[in-house]
């Protein structure tokens, strides 16, 4: 006799009955592409319209030491110790610098592309979730412009020029593929845009929208991990407090919920109209 069958989840069920309503379906990758490219394009423009070069860096500063005084009544500003331990190794920060400045994107863009391409069930959902958690990382960097700890000693134009908590640039200091600190990339990029994390947000969004499409174990335990790897990197290099990261995860769990309500009353919209 054959071994009788499991019989299908809850979570089996709707995903087939979302393919079988057409969701994932008419979907263009030239559409797809130039959706995220045109959003990414005005989420920058915005972003740095209203960033370093129209908030005063005392502004800046005061959020900041907001921030560390708020850690350190909860006995957790480690920020700095956690860089002064592997600041020497330098071919480690290196790679960190590295991870830091590639891996956002990298990471991002495959996991698009990969329930595009092998779930596109999925697809809406979780391209409108990340539009969403990106769109309200505007709200704030915005409303809280945050000086992040690597411009704390740094004596330039969006800088602190202070000694009392000694962070290091590391992308400066010790090297990278850029700097945020070059005169062109100061222009061009909000220096305070550090609350929420949004390298954190969307390390976690990977996590959550490809753990359910991996089947290796391997596989499932780098994307765990990924967005702990994130948060060390953030720290390391001296972009963020950890508390950022807090920020980001809650833009993110307000974007999976605005991202399904969009998607989902699209989807209905279609079959009303359509379908």
């Amino acid at each position: 006799m054959f071994p009788a069958k499991n019989p299908p989840t809850d979570s089996m069920k709707k995903f087939q009955r979302l393919s079988e309503e057409g969701v994932g379906t008419g979907l263009r990758w030239w559409a797809e592409i130039f959706l995220v490219l045109i959003f990414y394009t005005f989420y920058s423009a915005i972003r740095n319209q209203f960033g370093s070069t129209s908030v005063s860096s005392s502004e800046a500063l005061d959020n900041a030491e907001s921030i560390i005084d708020l850690e350190d009544s909860l006995g957790l500003f480690f920020e700095l110790e956690v860089q002064d331990f592997f600041i020497d190794w330098h071919w480690f920060i290196q790679f960190w610098n590295l991870f830091y400045g590639t891996f956002h994107f990298v990471v991002t863009a495959f996991a698009l592309i990969w329930i595009y391409r092998k779930f596109p069930v999925l697809y809406p959902r979780w391209r409108t979730s990340f539009l969403c958690t990106t769109g309200l990382a505007l709200v704030g960097f915005s409303l809280f412009p945050l000086m992040p700890p690597r411009l704390l000693t740094d004596c330039g134009q969006y800088g602190a020029c202070i000694a009392t908590w000694p962070f290091i640039d590391t992308v400066t200091d010790i090297g990278g593929l850029w700097s945020f600190d070059s005169g062109t990339m100061q222009k061009v990029s909000n220096q305070y845009a550090a609350m929420p994390s949004l390298h954190f947000a969307w390390a976690s969004w990977c996590t959550l929208a490809l753990w359910p499409t991996l089947k290796s174990h391997w596989a499932r335990g780098l994307i765990a991990v990924y967005p702990i790897a994130t948060l060390f990197a953030v720290i390391v290099t001296g972009n963020h407090y950890w508390i950022d990261a807090v920020g980001g995860l809650i833009v993110l769990a307000v974007g999976i919920w605005l991202g399904r309500l969009i998607a989902d009353g699209w989807h209905k919209w279609n079959l009303r109209h359509f379908g």
